[in-house]
């Protein structure tokens, strides 16, 4: 950019940092949010349904011995995810986020429907890491999305308001694989009314079906949404950044008169000619906070993964028949979908690395409960909540931590890298610790799946502080 541009630049980016309040109409945190509850769908989904799955796809299946095979589709789809958020994640640095936005989304819609007609182990583990490869980079992009266009004082909260669509999406996931895979049976063993049948043996095949259909809709309302403008300067196009935030200003001070355009305009933040890969590897500083958060995320996805896919195994070696183990879990999320609304209520209100020890030592305490309660129903269902509250309220904070820690010209590059090289701690877990529940018991199990969150914690503790900052301050 030439000296004009630059100024340019620079005002476009002061107006922006100084509206205070998220002034997207609503119905732009609904679209972003009905994407963020299928993700979230589909990373469920599997973890209640897969006795089915197996049982219809791999001879001689069980549903005690289940839990031997949900490992490798597991991996694979995190393999996928990894894949995918790391090849097309750059894409949205290099050609905006909302086209990729519909990309992703209907990768992961395909993904989906594959998974839904598969006919053998085989195909159903390709499905699943196919559909991975959508859902790595639509993580990575929305979180972007999100964090350009809210107030510096607010990334959080707002990151978190989308979160509670992830929670939706994760009830939706386990709650209708308990009502589609799982026989009828009597509270509180299961559900009396659920379906699953000799007659009917397909109600995993439905779930997927109903995914797809959940990413359609995702793609179609996608189309509306504007190019972020954080990223419109960083590319040079003024004009249509500036009909962006103008748009922005007008909402805004329709709420509240807005403060003044800072009288001291700082400069634009430098061009990165380089693929984005290069703007992080090549700058010291973007290149330590990657190995920091990397191994931050690796660590806490083997405990997130551990309980996420296979919490319905795990209750099941607890001595639980299925489908109360599914009932169970099923009860859980509710605490997901409540840590979602803490967080938005109260994620500005900590530092951002402080929110993961909050969430480990929540996390032990509900492991602790749930094996030391032994089969007795209403206190695993007290140790599920638990559980599941601790081991997501510090995921959407620290999705907002992640961005902010790189620039705009390498932003989704950088969470890419950090959060999809981070999953595969969550596949790695799930094939070490599955086997390990019979031979060391369920107890150690639990303490070992919550001790990666609490090494995680001590490794955050090391990271920069953002909260209420700037993002060209924090990440230039």
């Amino acid at each position: 950019m030439n000296d004009h541009n630059n100024r340019t630049a620079g005002l476009l980016l002061a107006r922006l940092d100084r509206i205070p309040n998220w002034t997207m109409p609503r119905i732009f945190a609904l679209i972003i949010g009905i994407g963020f509850l299928f993700t979230f769908y589909d990373i469920f989904d599997i973890n209640v349904s897969f006795i089915q799955t197996c049982m219809a796809l791999v001879p001689g299946c069980t549903p005690e011995s289940a839990g031997g095979f949900i490992g490798l589709p597991v991996l694979l789809n995190l393999a996928g995810y990894v894949v995918g958020t790391l090849l097309l994640s750059p894409l949205a640095d290099r050609m905006g986020r909302r086209d990729l936005l519909l990309v992703t989304m209907i990768l992961t819609g395909i993904g989906s429907a594959l998974t839904a007609v598969a006919h053998t182990y085989g195909t159903f583990v390709a499905a699943r890491a196919f559909t991975g490869i959508g859902i790595g980079a639509d993580l990575a992009i929305v979180n972007t999305y999100i964090g350009e266009l809210a107030p510096s004082g607010g990334r959080a909260r707002y990151t978190s308001m989308i979160f509670i669509f992830s929670a939706i999406g994760a009830v939706l996931g386990i709650w209708l694989g308990l009502w589609l895979t799982t026989p009828s049976t009597p509270l509180p063993l299961g559900l009396p009314f659920a379906l699953a049948s000799p007659s009917f043996e397909y109600g995993w095949r439905v779930m997927y079906l109903i995914g797809g259909g959940l990413a359609l809709v995702g793609v179609l309302l996608r189309f509306q949404l504007p190019e972020s403008p954080r990223w419109l300067v960083s590319r040079g196009r003024l004009e249509e950044a500036d009909q962006v935030i103008a748009d922005m200003e007008a909402r805004a001070h329709a709420i509240n008169p807005l403060p003044p355009v800072p009288e001291q305009i700082p400069p634009a933040p430098p061009q990165d000619e380089a693929m984005p890969f290069g703007a992080i590897f090549r700058n010291a500083v973007y290149r330590n906070r990657t190995l920091l958060l990397t191994a931050m995320w690796f660590l806490a996805y083997i405990t997130v993964y551990s309980f996420a896919a296979g919490f319905t195994t795990l209750l099941t070696a607890l001595k639980f028949p299925p489908p109360e183990a599914g009932l169970i879990t099923a009860m859980g999320t509710f605490g997901f979908v409540l840590c979602a609304v803490v967080a938005y209520a109260f994620g500005e209100r900590m530092e951002r690395k402080r929110w993961t020890p909050l969430a480990a030592v929540i996390t032990l305490a509900g492991g602790v409960l749930l094996s030391f309660g032994g089969e007795n129903f209403w206190l695993a269902i007290v140790g599920s909540i638990i559980v599941f509250f601790g081991f997501n309220v510090w995921v959407p904070i620290a999705y907002t931590w992640s961005i902010e820690n790189y620039p705009t010209r390498a932003r989704t590059t950088g969470f890419a890298i950090v959060d999809g090289v981070g999953h595969l701690g969550g596949g790695i877990g799930m094939l070490a610790i599955a086997p390990l529940i019979p031979v060391i018991g369920v107890f150690w199990s639990l303490m070992l799946i919550c001790g990666f969150l609490v090494a995680a914690a001590l490794i955050a503790q090391f990271g920069i502080s953002t909260r209420a900052r700037l993002l060209d301050e924090i990440s230039p």
